[in-house]
């Protein structure tokens, strides 16, 4: 019990990183309606070119700042692949996702995995050898980019993103430019994620070309565990983007307790993949069993 909380602080951190990376997966799968494979490249991205700035002595704060920037172009593509190609987005968003491999060795200069540089470990924000740290910047940046995204949605630009991806017919007839909005939504969102990247490749000290592999499933279970276990509670937009982050602090105490609990780390992400499966699947089961119930009813009337 002693080696399960002493992990739990390492938990949290891993958590909000990744609950930040679920905000930008909830914008393409909640807000536009649209699954988006592109994170699990842009991630890779974020951490990738932090890494590389910082090992060349860039300031840490503009190094986060161009992660997120290079990550709104990975979006970019995406959603021209998208919008202006007619690609299906699932589709698009595998093409970049696989463009970005090459792209991501091409910034690391052929090499797999790139440490975040030891002589700036003092500028670093988030590090693994100090969890608490780490727990109150990754609350600081959550934070922030809660209140932004919550003020950005909240004007008339924000407001006709979201009805794009509530309905685009209806959007385009009352005069809303849907392409655009969907190169947005899929640009932010990428930059965000790219951003969580940046974040994980200081916890962790290192980037890795492979740091993205899942992460759209990761972000999905986040955006899942958040929406059943505190959806009820958390009805306004603000507060449903923190269910989201502490959908991913979920996760992460659960597949600690997990590991504890005796399960091969091999068989995380199948055990991920399992859950997010069941979630997605609950509201399907909830209305069939809700339809006959009322033909149940209707036949004893």
């Amino acid at each position: 019990m002693g080696s399960l909380l002493a992990s739990m602080p390492g938990a949290v951190a891993y958590g909000i990183i990744w609950g930040m990376m679920a905000i930008g997966v909830y914008i393409t799968f909640r807000v536009l309606d649209i699954a988006d494979l592109t994170v699990d490249g842009s991630m890779a991205t974020g951490g990738i070119v932090l890494a590389v700035l910082v090992k060349n002595g860039v300031n840490i704060y503009l190094a986060v700042a161009v992660a997120f920037l290079v990550g709104c172009l990975s979006g970019l593509v995406t959603g021209i692949f998208h919008t202006f190609f007619g690609i299906p987005a699932i589709l698009a968003g595998i093409l970049t996702q696989l463009s970005l491999y090459s792209v991501n060795l091409r910034i690391s200069d052929k090499n797999s995995n790139v440490p975040v540089s030891a002589r700036n470990l003092s500028h670093i924000l988030l590090t693994s050898g100090d969890n608490k740290k780490s727990i109150i910047i990754g609350i600081i940046f959550a934070v922030v980019l809660i209140v932004l995204l919550y003020w950005f949605f909240g004007t008339e630009f924000g407001s006709s993103v979201r009805a794009t991806g509530c309905n685009q017919a209806m959007a385009r007839a009352n005069g809303i430019n849907t392409r655009f909005n969907v190169i947005f939504g899929l640009v932010l969102s990428n930059g965000i994620v790219a951003l969580s990247g940046a974040l994980y490749a200081q916890y962790q000290g290192f980037a890795d070309i492979n740091m993205g592999r899942g992460a759209i499933v990761i972000g999905l279970a986040a955006v899942i565990v958040g929406e059943v276990v505190l959806g009820k509670i958390f009805r306004n937009f603000a507060l449903t983007l923190v269910s989201v982050v502490f959908g991913g602090i979920i996760y992460y105490i659960v597949q600690n307790i997990v590991v504890w609990m005796g399960l091969d780390a091999n068989d995380l992400k199948l055990l991920s993949a399992v859950l997010v499966a069941l979630f997605l699947g609950l509201p399907y089961w909830k209305g069939i069993l809700a339809s006959k119930r009322v033909k149940n009813k209707e036949v004893k009337e």
